[in-house]
């Protein structure tokens, strides 16, 4: 137990030096489905256009490269008795589902399934996006407010062997689902 602890921290800490980290700028309450917003780079570069669907029966995201090839698609799951949120590939295929627990009373727990890997967990504040993503117990990425003086944006750490688009993707749903007035 002691050993794992101490592997987990290991390789916390070694993503936390940067190390083949990349950093994305997300807005927050810019999730409004019919909205349209960028996701920029650490260097302020457009990388991905978040297309907000309007009149859909389903909250749905269009997820785009700066080229306008789409990447990914977010869309809520109609009649679930959980809150969940689809992503799906560029034809149509599933990727994941992200997940909010049914009942937890002390905090909200939230689950990534991947369709071809292992799934992921959520850990932290998802309400003031301060939450990591895990693998396995080790951290693949970091949602934090306190890299930006912005106070409608967040950012979103993405270590190098997980699938970007995947992850930015999932930091979506769960801000759709954990926001759904704003």
């Amino acid at each position: 137990m002691f050993e794992e602890r101490r592997a987990r921290r290991q390789a916390n800490r070694a993503f936390d030096h940067g190390d083949g980290v990349t950093r994305y700028q997300m807005r927050q309450k810019v999730l409004a489905v019919g909205d349209d917003y960028w996701i920029d780079d650490d260097a302020g570069d457009h990388v991905y256009k978040v297309d907000g669907k309007a009149l859909r029966l389903r909250r749905t995201f269009h997820i785009e490269d700066r080229s306008g090839h789409r990447v990914a698609t977010v869309q809520g799951r109609a009649l679930r008795i959980k809150d969940s949120m689809e992503i799906e590939d560029a034809d149509g295929h599933r990727i994941a589902m992200v997940k909010k627990a049914l009942i937890n009373p002390l905090r909200d727990r939230w689950h990534i399934e991947q369709a071809d890997g292992p799934d992921l967990s959520v850990h932290g504040n998802v309400l003031d996006h301060e939450y990591t993503i895990e693998r396995d117990g080790t951290k693949v990425a970091e949602v934090s407010k306190k890299w930006f003086r912005l106070r409608d944006t967040y950012g979103l750490e993405i270590g190098p062997e997980a699938d970007h688009a995947t992850v930015l993707a999932a930091a979506i749903a769960i801000d759709a689902m954990s926001h759904p007035g704003d």
